[in-house]
């Protein structure tokens, strides 16, 4: 079976263990961990994931700034970005479609079925 690379950068510690934890137990998924942007931005070039989870509200670069660097990295433009974000409340997240910037959107705390499924969705 061909494990699905997942990036997370989040600056919550707490927040990229559990989704990695979360992930890791379905066996279809190879996650790597970044709590800081700057890191997440070289951790994309040498991971190469097929999926990055990224928060919206960090210190240094915020997700925005990340997606945007992502997009222009000529190796890293096409692969999928879904914020998961405190920013975002459930209701909220309807309104918008469920995009913020052209990427989907999942608020926190987020339960293992939608993350899951929001993930399936994008990786097709």
């Amino acid at each position: 079976m061909n494990k699905k690379r997942i990036l997370i950068i989040d600056d919550e510690p707490g927040i990229t263990l559990m989704v990695k934890l979360m992930l890791e137990q379905t066996g279809e998924y190879e996650v790597r961990e970044e709590n800081r942007s700057t890191e997440g931005l070289n951790a994309a070039r040498e991971f190469k994931p097929d999926l990055v989870i990224l928060d919206v509200m960090m210190p240094d670069l915020d997700g925005g700034d990340v997606a945007a660097q992502l997009k222009e990295d000529r190796q890293l433009k096409g692969t999928p970005i879904v914020y998961l974000t405190a920013a975002l409340l459930p209701g909220e997240a309807e309104a918008n479609g469920g995009m913020i910037g052209g990427h989907p959107a999942i608020p926190k705390p987020v339960s293992e079925e939608v993350l899951i499924a929001v993930i399936q969705k994008n990786l097709e």
